[in-house]
């Protein structure tokens, strides 16, 4: 087979391909009109999902303690790998888990030691210690910072830049760690929660959680074709080793 019929034969597929890929994509609409927020909409979705209140404190965050009146008590401490902080006049001080108002009374026993009555104020200035996913078919894939317990699907899936054209956004899941190595798995339909407005499908995700955005099967053949038929159309002589074009008529 030669270039031009080899050509010939993966613009016809890629032509079939594309028809199919509307029509499936027009029928899974069904007239909802998909738009992307801006990042200072997406800011403010995340803002209104995290309470400081909640959050518990872990490795490698920051904190700000002020004691007023007294900058001598004042200051900003990270934690540690072992989730403790130095404090003046203390040393370690272990508050893996403890929420901010936690820490606050802690201060407090310890100030009041050497000041009456002191007011102590806690501010979580960086949140390092959690953590969660986002892979597959989507903007920016990669590993995100939790300033929260829990963060939605739909939040994270926002801040990861939204699913690209190629997501199966019906067959989506979210990959828990358990105990003991083991993982348990959660089937997510993500068109269901970003374009249908079906909220009971916005499940929670957890610090070391992972959201998984499969490609469709459309998307994994023009992934094995495209190469080829650049391949092919870069040349004007015959192919005289054809495997790469039957790797992509058996993909079909």
């Amino acid at each position: 087979m030669n270039a031009l019929k080899i050509t010939k034969y993966l613009t016809l597929t890629l032509a079939i391909a594309l028809t199919l890929v509307s029509g499936l994509k027009a029928a899974e609409e069904q007239g909802v009109t998909e738009i992307s927020p801006t990042p200072s909409q997406a800011l403010e979705a995340h803002e209104r999902l995290f309470n400081p209140l909640n959050y518990s404190l872990g490795p490698d965050d920051v904190v700000e303690i002020t004691v007023m009146r007294h900058p001598e008590f004042s200051g900003i401490y990270p934690i540690n790998k072992e989730g403790k902080l130095q404090y003046k006049f203390v040393g370690d001080i272990d508050v893996n888990n403890m929420t901010k108002k936690q820490l606050e009374d802690k201060i407090t026993e310890v100030v009041s030691r050497y000041v009456v009555s002191p007011s102590v104020n806690v501010t979580v200035t960086a949140y390092q210690s959690k953590f969660f996913y986002v892979l597959g078919a989507v903007a920016e894939p990669g590993k995100y910072v939790m300033s929260s317990e829990n963060i939605t699907v739909r939040e994270a899936v926002i801040m990861a830049g939204l699913p690209t054209g190629a997501a199966a956004l019906r067959k989506c899941r979210i990959i828990s760690p358990v105990k003991k190595g083991k993982i348990k798995t959660r089937t997510v339909d993500l068109y269901a929660v970003l374009y249908a407005g079906k909220l009971r499908y916005n499940y929670e995700m957890k610090a070391g959680d992972v959201l998984y955005v499969p490609q469709t099967i459309m998307a994994k053949i023009f992934s094995v074709i495209s190469p080829v038929t650049s391949t092919v159309s870069g040349t004007a002589t015959p192919v005289t080793d054809s495997t790469a074009a039957r790797a992509a008529v058996l993909a079909l």
